[in-house]
């Protein structure tokens, strides 16, 4: 019944994603919804909310990679 966002937070992770401009750390902010913080790819699906997006067993989960200031976008 857990969502993505609260059990990567009870397994301690707290940084979710990184701002594509200045690399800023992003977590869970709001946790229901409202705000954009804590969007990450799910089964796929780019920009799906972790926070309210449901565990499911074999559920993919990812994160684009850390910034990196020496890349151009």
């Amino acid at each position: 019944g857990q969502t993505v966002g609260t059990a990567l937070l009870a397994q301690g992770r707290r940084v979710l994603r990184h701002t594509r401009h200045g690399g800023q750390p992003r977590g869970l902010f709001c946790a229901m919804g409202v705000c954009f913080d804590c969007v990450m790819t799910i089964d796929g699906q780019q920009g799906t909310r972790a926070c309210m997006t449901r565990v499911a067993d074999g559920m993919q989960v990812s994160t684009p990679g850390r910034f990196d200031p020496r890349r151009t976008p």
